[in-house]
């Protein structure tokens, strides 16, 4: 049986298949099982609703998001050197997405062998990790925090380490220690040659790639370190490398904080080229914040996340 002509596709029939496709991921296949039509009908209604309007499709140039009025409004707010910007997020995966932007802040931090390039925990750190950034060969990637509990693989910062190690052709320093340890142990970590190692990389890094965490009250996922309970923590609007700050982008402190296995604020506001990759509107407060406290000087995000810091400051 043939199909039906195009101009006879109900407009329901084409917006159900155009949301299945754009929206949803689902195949071409898969729409022509799901309305019982044969996928060249798909590709008809998928063509028509274009046409018609049901579709709109924009096309962003990359120098229009990496240097255009958006990118320069948004680092003239925060304060900060630049902003690299990418177009909507969408999806499970972050990686994808934002991996071109931050390929683009590495490509301008002129990092050459013998570098330093920390890199602290989280997922849009450890995903865009796994896309390709470049090569870098000979520069030397550490953590900028120590491990942690969760199983999650984005929460243990060597993982993540190794992976863009390989992914640069750098050099992995391994930080063997726990992002909190207990009195004693934070005293013999001190001492210890390997841990003693990495945190003096953390004084001459050139580089650092982190994620921004939103307020730990707002989060599903917290590591198992962090007292939640700890008052102070209700002033706590995010974190950078598990140093949670206010929304001035103050420390904020809680028992045991002074034990943490991790790059000082001091040494973040050293780093010649400290980027951030954050995405989320829900983390808008949280980026602000950070940039007031200077924890980093570049910032990799969406064009929906620029807008709503926009929106708020």
């Amino acid at each position: 049986m043939s199909p039906e002509p195009e101009a006879r596709f109900p407009h329901q029939l084409m917006y159900t298949a155009a949301k299945q496709y754009y929206l949803e991921d689902a195949t071409q296949a898969e729409i022509a099982a799901s309305l019982g039509v044969s996928r060249a009908t798909v590709s008809r209604l998928l063509t028509e609703a274009r046409k018609q309007g049901i579709v709109e499709i924009r096309v962003h140039r990359p120098e229009s998001l990496e240097d255009g009025r958006l990118a320069a409004e948004l680092a003239g707010l925060l304060g900060i050197q630049r902003v690299y910007l990418v177009p909507k997020v969408s999806g499970p995966k972050l990686g994808p997405w934002l991996a071109p932007g931050l390929a683009r802040a590495l490509a301008d931090t002129g990092l050459e062998p013998g570098d330093v390039v920390l890199v602290s925990s989280g997922s849009t750190v450890y995903e865009c990790a796994r896309e390709g950034l470049g090569r870098f060969p000979g520069v030397t990637v550490a953590p900028a925090v120590g491990g942690q509990e969760e199983p999650q693989p984005w929460f243990q910062t060597n993982e993540t380490t190794r992976i863009l190690a390989e992914g640069l052709g750098g050099v992995p320093s391994y930080l063997y220690a726990p992002a909190l340890p207990g009195p004693e142990l934070f005293y013999s970590l001190q001492h210890e040659p390997s841990v003693r190692r990495v945190m003096d990389l953390w004084a001459r890094a050139k580089c650092a790639i982190m994620g921004v965490g939103s307020a730990p009250m707002m989060r599903q996922v917290v590591p198992a370190f962090v007292p939640r309970e700890a008052p102070s923590l209700n002033q706590a609007v995010g974190d950078v490398c598990s140093r949670f700050y206010d929304r001035d982008g103050e420390p904020v402190g809680y028992s045991g904080s002074e034990r943490l296995v991790a790059t000082s604020v001091e040494e973040l506001r050293r780093i010649p080229h400290s980027i951030a990759v954050a995405v989320g509107t829900e983390k808008a407060a949280a980026i602000v914040a950070a940039a007031r406290g200077g924890y980093f000087n570049r910032l990799v995000t969406d064009a929906t996340t620029a807008e709503s810091i926009l929106t708020i400051s």
